[in-house]
């Protein structure tokens, strides 16, 4: 259940994991790499997120990126030509 602070909700940690489905490791490692907001602390223990901060995440966490291989050689691993013996 959401906590009201001056006409404001603010969602819970385990609330935010729960409705985007990740786990709180997750959201702790994609906060201390700046991919998500870090939040804000409520008497500075309970961490708190605002509901424009919890799309962010939701964003975050069902976007897709290109299957882009790192190298260009790593491209050869599949090459079914390149991988015959004797070729």
């Amino acid at each position: 259940m959401p906590v009201r602070i001056s006409g404001d909700e603010y969602f819970t940690l385990n609330e935010v994991c729960r409705h985007a489905g990740i786990s709180r490791q997750t959201l702790w490692r994609w906060r201390q790499e700046d991919k998500v907001p870090p939040g804000r602390r409520l008497r500075g223990r309970k961490l708190l997120f605002a509901l424009q901060e919890v799309a962010e995440i939701e964003r975050y966490a069902t976007h897709l990126e290109p299957a882009v291989p790192r190298r260009a050689n790593q491209m050869r691993l599949f090459d079914t030509h390149s991988n015959r013996r004797g070729a």
